[in-house]
């Protein structure tokens, strides 16, 4: 097992002293700044980036070859900790429990955490396990500055971790199965935008994944998660259905097909589109559509009758009454204020 102890005072050092322990190099690219390994200890990167208001993010991508145990030394570097497992699993302690209270964040769960000033936790990362987990760390006296404003519409729980602008009080959420979450990261992994607009898009996602912790958490403090019958299987089964009909949105899915596909009935399966992504299967499916057509017309040269073709529509008219209902403008107007955008650009 590699032990070894964390005693930072910022995000950047933390990762400093990860580096002196399994190598690799660290690169920086307008404030992304990436650990990447490939040695007999590890295999993948470790990013992070510090935001203004008193936030950062921290991505693990990696895989340990041997068991990794981190002791975190919270004298000098004690954010609030909100972690999401996308894949693999991680362990946590705190330093005062028993050997034996290891807590486990698996695949698709949240936590909340924060330990005291001076406090000790352990954190536990498995051998030969791909994991890849974001960490979203706040300074609680620079995020109250800054952003928090109405903070007392968070449960009081919630909001007492916050106000602890001492640090005096130690706090251990572990939340639930959450793939909304997931969705969210997912998209982020995906941003291909450079420099300044690349930083701008995932500072975006960082505040919407955050705001997902919380809600979540006051949703399953006050008992308002919504009741499913649904196994964690089968929340993952309608998941990887959604990633292949991006693949074939041209693709007419009936309800039987993709019942028949999943091995999940059509009742499970509306009740899991409704839980996950608040949508029937019919809606999520044209929802779906209209995001990718919006793309396609804002980045492609294909005119709007091929985008209505390309993603499984047959009619315009119809296409154009949905469009302008989702997004509030005429799909044909939406192409024309893009392209007056991009002369405004060139001629700039």
């Amino acid at each position: 097992m590699i032990k070894f102890k964390v005693d930072a005072q910022d995000t950047a050092e933390s990762v400093a002293q990860v580096k002196k322990v399994i190598g690799g190099t660290i690169t920086e690219r307008w404030g992304e700044h990436v650990l990447e390994v490939d040695n007999d200890k590890a295999k993948g990167s470790i990013k992070f980036i510090t935001f203004g208001w008193g936030g950062s993010l921290l991505l693990l991508d990696i895989i340990f070859y041997d068991e990794v145990l981190i002791e975190v030394d919270n004298s000098k570097f004690n954010p609030i900790s909100f972690y999401y497992c996308l894949e693999g699993y991680c362990g946590h302690k705190f330093g005062y429990q028993p050997e034996d209270a290891v807590q486990f964040m698996e695949q698709f769960h949240s936590a909340i955490l924060t330990n005291r000033d001076g406090g000790v936790s352990d954190r536990y990362f498995p051998k030969d396990v791909k994991i890849n987990i974001s960490i979203i760390q706040v300074k609680r006296k620079q995020f109250l500055r800054k952003r928090l404003n109405q903070g007392e519409y968070l449960n009081k729980e919630l909001y007492r971790v916050f106000m602890d602008t001492d640090h005096e009080q130690v706090f251990a959420y572990f939340g639930s199965y959450n793939l909304k979450i997931a969705d969210v990261m997912a998209a982020m992994n995906k941003i291909e935008a450079k420099g300044m607009i690349r930083i701008m898009q995932i500072e975006g996602m960082v505040y919407q994944i955050l705001s997902m912790h919380m809600m979540q958490h006051n949703k399953e403090v006050n008992n308002r998660m919504p009741a499913t019958t649904l196994l964690k299987r089968e929340l993952k089964q309608i998941r990887d259905f959604t990633k292949k009909l991006e693949k074939q949105i041209a693709k007419e899915f009936t309800l039987e097909e993709i019942a028949a596909e999943t091995g999940l009935t059509q009742a499970k399966l509306q009740e899991g589109f409704k839980l996950l992504y608040n949508n029937t299967v019919t809606e999520y499916i044209r929802n779906t559509r209209l995001e990718v057509a919006r793309d396609l017309i804002a980045n492609s040269e294909m005119n709007i009758s091929e985008v209505v073709y390309s993603i499984g529509f047959t009619s315009r008219s119809y296409f154009s009454k949905i469009f302008k209902e989702k997004f509030g403008i005429s799909p044909s107007e939406f192409k024309n204020s893009k392209r007056e955008a991009v002369m405004i650009e060139q001629s700039a």
